[in-house]
């Protein structure tokens, strides 16, 4: 049933000049995380609609001029005078800074949208905005410009019989450093939210390449797991609770694989907790626990041994937990809520939880083994895997470890780890050009010898007596998870440098992989970079002029351009002499790096397992369903 929603239900707080004075106080960022966050601003509350129970159908469009809108069939936005400030309840909505509707308990119970400055937030840092509102039977319209000047006051320009909501916009140039959306980022927060709610229907509309797409799940966060999971060996199928305690709706959905690797994601109100927070941290105490409890009542820890850590216990789970909290009590941290600290959502997870997972265990006895036998494998992985890690400590300032050191590092004059850059090369004729090429006073080089093993696959014990692995880690300072400590890091710039052909970027992957599987504070913290090095030299022969090309496409059009020009294929770093990689790879002043960075979880876990995986026949799917091969002889 609808709650009464009024226009005294919007409750003004606040101005936007700050907004656009200080917008990573808003949007965290203004790269493409902040971009992508004025999406949510406004999509995240076409879903708080969804949670009340007076919207089922979101449709997102992306235009070709760059801008996106969002249109829901919710209640709309209340179209009268607001008493506070004397202007359209639609305007107030949108012009000014914490207003909205979730200040008042009695137009949203529960919340996903930033306690109304999401509207005005996006407004602010946008070229201009079109927001339509059908509410009451009538149509109004409202237009903004220049970070939320009123261009045109709220007007009605129409008669309806239907209710909702439609706001367009295009972000501000100004503002951000680039205002081209990514598609695919968009799609997987659209398919993680259509999970989160059964009979929940969002439309992707893509203009640009004239596509459409529709998410709706049937069965919720069951759904998500089968997701997540898919291509992977699972010990049993999905385990689903739900329930409510305290006010506080819970819905949890976990099954465990045969995989090494854990995935737990979060969700408060429908928006990702990406550092989880009290309903995260119950979830793993509560699945501790009841394990625990069962491995001993069914003998399977001896009566001396002590209880499995928790991160035995998680090995090759898969779960998702949301909660759903009245926003009242509803607490997260910072704006950009990515952790929640609502104390009540622990409480009301652990109430939920405890005796519907200890019931299943004993009803489940043949899998519930099965999971406790994993445990089992796990503590005596992990064991195995501290003495590897106490070994490589060992060895860290040992003889052997200096040895090897001698001869594949190459370390900057500076003390400084602030400033200091370390290249990982592959071969010694790469190797030694980029030893003359670089800055000695901040740059380093780490020369490896072929491609680097599979983290993905390889046994711990395997990975940890690999010499190019271990003396990644030794120059690195930090260790690897569990006992990986940022404060040891010895180089601010950690840059993969390898030849710009298939032998060079398996070698990033093989690297990439395994930083994300036992460094991964490395690339969240922004810590991992990509060298870029060209494909071409381009002459100019009439004018004895040269330029670098990076793409196949610029030097086409430059062949076409020119009648008399030579061309030099750069097929390994090793063919460029000094100079010229230092010009176009190593100088901070002129080089390009791509920043590594994870932008999905869920999305970056299942690629990893896809592509690097044991599962050859699940990498075949993706690769036919995702690459095109060309003859090149043709």
């Amino acid at each position: 049933m609808s709650i009464n929603y009024k226009d005294d239900n919007i409750k003004v707080l606040s101005g936007l000049e700050h907004v656009r004075k200080r917008p990573g106080m808003y949007i965290g960022s203004t790269d493409s995380y902040g971009l992508h966050h004025l999406i949510w601003e406004i999509f995240d509350n076409s879903v708080d609609e969804i949670i009340s129970g007076n919207a089922d159908l979101i449709t997102l469009t992306l235009k070709k001029d760059g801008s996106v809108t969002i249109q829901d069939n919710g209640r709309g936005i209340p179209t009268g005078i607001n008493k506070t400030t004397k202007i359209s309840t639609l305007d107030t909505v949108f012009t000014v800074l914490n207003a909205g509707g979730k200040f008042d308990n009695n137009a949203y119970k529960t919340s996903g949208g930033l306690h109304g400055v999401g509207a005005s937030v996006t407004n602010a840092l946008s070229e201009w905005m079109n927001v339509t509102s059908k509410y009451d039977g009538q149509i109004c319209e409202s237009k903004y410009a220049n970070g939320g000047e009123i261009i045109q006051p709220m007007k009605v320009i129409g008669k309806t019989n239907t209710t909702g909501l439609c706001v367009a916009f295009l972000p501000d140039s100004k503002i951000f450093k680039n205002i081209n959306f990514n598609p695919s980022i968009i799609e997987e927060r659209i398919r993680e939210t259509s999970f989160l709610y059964k009979g929940l229907r969002i439309i992707l509309k893509n203009e640009i390449d004239d596509s459409e797409k529709i998410f709706e799940s049937k069965t919720g966060i069951i759904e998500y797991i089968s997701f997540i999971n898919e291509g992977k060996i699972c010990i049993h199928d999905p385990i689903y609770f739900c329930g409510k305690s305290s006010g506080i709706d819970v819905e949890i959905a976990l099954q465990y694989t045969n995989d090494s690797n854990e995935t737990i994601v979060s969700f408060a109100n429908s928006v990702k907790t990406k550092e989880g927070g009290s309903h995260e941290a119950a979830f793993k105490s509560c699945l501790t626990e009841v394990i625990n409890t069962c491995a001993r009542k069914w003998g399977m820890i001896k009566e001396k041994e002590k209880n499995f850590d928790g991160e035995d216990i998680r090995e090759g789970v898969s779960a998702v937990i949301s909660v759903r909290v009245p926003e009242k009590i509803i607490q997260y941290e910072g704006q950009t809520k990515n952790k929640l600290f609502t104390q009540e959502a622990k409480t009301a997870v652990n109430d939920i939880m405890y005796d519907k997972l200890n019931f299943w265990m004993v009803e489940n006895k043949k899998y519930g083994e099965k999971i406790i036998q994993k445990a089992l494998l796990s503590r005596d992985a992990r064991i195995a895997a501290k003495k590897a890690r106490e070994d490589i400590k060992a060895l860290k300032n040992s003889s052997k470890t200096s040895s090897i050191k001698s001869t594949k590092l190459t370390p900057p004059q500076s003390k400084d780890h602030s400033i200091n850059e370390l290249f990982l090369v592959e071969g010694s004729s790469a190797g030694g050009t980029a030893k003359l090429a670089r800055n000695k006073v901040n740059q380093g080089i780490l020369m490896l010898r072929g491609k680097v093993i599979n983290a993905e696959k390889a046994k711990i014990k395997d990975l940890l007596s690999n010499e190019e692995i271990i003396t990644i880690i030794s120059c690195c300072g930090t260790g690897i998870v569990p006992e990986f400590d940022i404060n040891n890091l010895k180089y601010d710039k950690i840059i993969i440098m390898t030849d710009a052909d298939v032998d060079g970027s398996h070698i990033q992957i093989l690297l990439l992989t395994f930083f994300y599987r036992f460094m991964t504070p490395l690339i969240t913290s922004g810590h991992i970079y990509i060298a870029l090095p060209p494909l071409y030299k381009f002459t100019n022969n009439m004018s004895k002029k040269s330029q670098y090309v990076w793409e196949e496409s610029e030097i086409i059009a430059l062949k076409a351009k020119y009648q008399n020009f030579s061309v030099q294929r750069y097929k390994g770093l090793g063919e460029m002499n000094a100079e010229q990689l230092r010009e176009t790879t190593m100088s901070s002043e002129t080089r390009q790096l791509i920043q590594v960075s994870i932008e999905d979880a869920v999305l970056a876990e299942r690629r990893v397992s896809e592509l690097m995986g044991d599962n050859a026949s699940v990498r075949k799917i993706w690769i036919d369903n995702n690459v095109e091969f060309t003859n090149e002889s043709e």
